[in-house]
């Protein structure tokens, strides 16, 4: 199958992303993957994108495009990718259906997590990082440490990231409805959309998610 990802920030995508990559035996291409293994190879691409990068510059939708066609055409995509992070706007989408037909091939499906607003800030900004080892994750709801404000793995201080602040949640939330929720209205005129709810536990979701997935598919 070949999907596209789509949701909040907060909402999953990530690990719901490489579950059901996994699952349905197909790769999970992410945007951040891309940049960084562009960027570590030294390719051309990663060699633009770096220089735009450094001078504080957003990365072209052209250098992203590019990534992305050149991931989509490596031997284990052939059957079929699971797409996180991209298409992130309208033209990116457009783009992206240029680059399908041009392949002869066609979207199966737009995964839309579904997540309210204030959940999607509540599980951000509730989050806690601990200063000694980024892998150690924490939620003051979700799951807490033992004793406030200490990593229950090594005793280093949990701290709140910069970006996990709700101001800053509430502004990455604008610029979703603003750059990238339209392109789930652009996929809904290609009737492909699937949009299953992110709340619950994990597995859930995933066993939800597929079971949409299957009936998409069955459906064609």
């Amino acid at each position: 199958m070949r999907i596209v990802l789509v949701g909040p920030p907060g909402a999953g995508k990530g690990t719901q992303a490489v579950r059901l990559a996994e699952k349905l035996g197909i790769p999970h291409i992410s945007t951040g993957d891309l940049f960084r293994a562009n960027i570590s190879r030294q390719t051309e691409l990663g060699k633009l994108a770096k220089s735009y990068m450094d001078a504080g510059n957003l990365v072209p939708d052209e250098v992203t495009i590019a990534m992305a066609k050149d991931r989509m055409e490596q031997p284990d995509a052939e059957k079929g990718f699971l797409l996180d992070g991209f298409p992130r706007n309208v033209s990116q989408a457009e783009a992206l259906d240029q680059l399908l037909r041009d392949e002869e091939m066609t979207l199966d499906a737009v995964l839309d997590l579904e997540v309210p607003e204030d959940e999607v800030v509540k599980r951000i900004a509730g989050r806690r990082i601990c200063r000694n080892d980024s892998s150690h994750v924490f939620h003051v709801t979700y799951s807490p440490a033992k004793q406030e404000g200490v990593c229950d793995v090594c005793g280093g201080e949990l701290y709140q990231r910069d970006d996990d602040s709700e101001d800053t949640v509430r502004k990455r939330l604008e610029v979703y409805h603003t750059q990238t929720e339209p392109i789930i209205d652009y996929y809904k005129a290609q009737e492909l959309v699937v949009t299953i709810s992110s709340l619950g536990p994990v597995d859930k979701i995933t066993q939800r998610a597929l079971e949409a997935l299957k009936r998409e598919k069955a459906g064609k």
